[in-house]
């Protein structure tokens, strides 16, 4: 006779072996930088280091614009300006797939930087490079706006899902809490300055074509801002959030 022990239908089975969205969420959440430290976490060097990709994955963000601005500068040639960013990101990909590392930042690199470089080929215009830049600002500029604007701030809604649950599997309800609520959106106000800072900026050296001051600031509000930010609302996050076994927020 068939084991009837097992009633469940196989497509029932494979669904609840598949991850919920919110459990998909905070996988991605857990990969962005903030998400690198707990909230309540002490600030240190290294997990800042570490939340913005390592050493390597600092190399990747920052050598293909260096390289950028360097070729263009000495040659003031499109073609080699523009490719040999491309090779350097081949380079980091290559790298991983001998070391068995992760894809995933160096093929979000090289895309980023290769459609970068076609659209300066196809224009025929070097500050055409920067276009995916502006637009990639310009779209979290939006978004930050749009969470602010519907009283769900974006820092807010990323430390929740990194926030332990509660005894019953739910969320920690932070809006519930003035301090908490008004200590994130200030957070997320600081990233909406951060993007509204280089548009303002990029913006006008683009439509005046100015490469090479454009690669220049890129370079500067690119990593350093970012990680300076970063650092700022840890701070921040950190004032109202304790670490577990604390007796008291910081």
């Amino acid at each position: 006779m068939p084991d009837n022990d097992d009633t469940s239908r196989p497509d029932e089975r494979a669904s609840d072996a598949l991850p919920s969205f919110n459990e998909q969420f905070r996988a991605a959440v857990a990969n962005t930088g903030l998400g690198k430290v707990a909230p309540g976490e002490a600030p240190s060097g290294h997990a800042l280091v570490a939340a913005i990709g390592g050493v390597r994955g600092l190399a990747e963000s920052v050598l293909p614009g260096l390289a950028f601005l360097v070729v263009y500068a000495i040659t003031k040639e499109l073609v080699p300006s523009v490719l040999i960013p491309v090779a350097i990101g081949v380079v980091f990909v290559v790298l991983r797939l001998l070391q068995r590392q992760s894809l995933v930042m160096s093929l979000a690199g090289i895309l980023g930087v290769a459609i970068s470089a076609g659209l300066a080929l196809i224009t025929g215009r070097a500050e055409s490079n920067f276009i995916p830049g502006i637009i990639i600002n310009a779209v979290w500029l939006v978004g930050l706006l749009v969470t602010l604007a519907i009283r769900q701030p974006l820092i807010g809604l990323v430390v929740g899902f990194l926030l332990p649950p509660n005894e019953d599997g739910s969320h920690q309800d932070w809006r519930a809490d003035p301090a908490k609520r008004r200590v994130l959106t200030v957070a997320t106000w600081l990233w909406v300055g951060l993007f509204a800072i280089r548009l303002v900026i990029e913006v006008p050296l683009y439509l005046t074509a100015q490469v090479e001051l454009l690669a220049g600031i890129k370079l500067i509000t690119g990593v350093p801002l970012y990680a300076a930010l970063l650092w700022v609302t840890w701070l921040l996050v950190r004032t109202v959030f304790k670490r577990e076994g604390d007796t008291a927020t910081v």
